[in-house]
């Protein structure tokens, strides 16, 4: 979504709000699709004091794969937008500046970016998650391991001797 900021650019406390969808459900993650709904994009771009300030906020429910016990949980992802606009770079080049493109900046690139970026490696469907036992592969966080207890080779002769009685 493309904005036009042309109006606000010289006018110190204008702004223009935003609101969309993306749809990022194509987005391949480590083999996975977790984007299953439309990611929701709002927010606004305000002059102040002559400086243009994007603010807003990039949400979605995402599906997702315990990489614990490989079990299937939801949970919403927020992302904050924040970023300042420029005409043009005074000086040197600076990163944390996004430039216009004749007074328009994508506002949808702008939130895909921090979306696909913000996005964790590693999910837990909670902080205690058990996980599999990796004899038996039962998920510890429902029912209880099944393998049989190994003994301690070194305890063996013991253990002979308690079996007799």
């Amino acid at each position: 979504m493309r904005l036009n900021l042309r109006e606000i650019i010289h006018v110190p406390g204008a702004s223009i709000p935003f609101e969309f969808s993306l749809d990022l459900t194509q987005e391949d993650f480590f083999g996975e699709y977790p984007i299953t709904r439309p990611v929701q994009v709002s927010g606004s771009v305000k002059n102040i004091a002559d400086v243009l300030v994007l603010e807003g906020e990039a949400k979605s429910l995402l599906d997702l794969t315990c990489d614990r016990c490989m079990g299937r949980f939801s949970r919403e992802k927020a992302v904050r937008l924040s970023f300042l606009l420029a005409e043009e770079l005074e000086g040197e080049e600076d990163g944390e500046i996004v430039l216009l493109d004749d007074g328009e900046i994508d506002v949808g690139d702008l939130a895909y970016t921090a979306f696909v970026l913000d996005m964790d490696t590693k999910h837990l469907c909670s902080e205690d998650c058990k996980g599999l036992c990796p004899g038996c592969g039962v998920n510890l966080n429902q029912e209880p391991c099944r393998c049989k207890k190994q003994a301690d080779p070194r305890w063996a002769a013991l253990e002979q001797l308690l079996n007799k009685n």
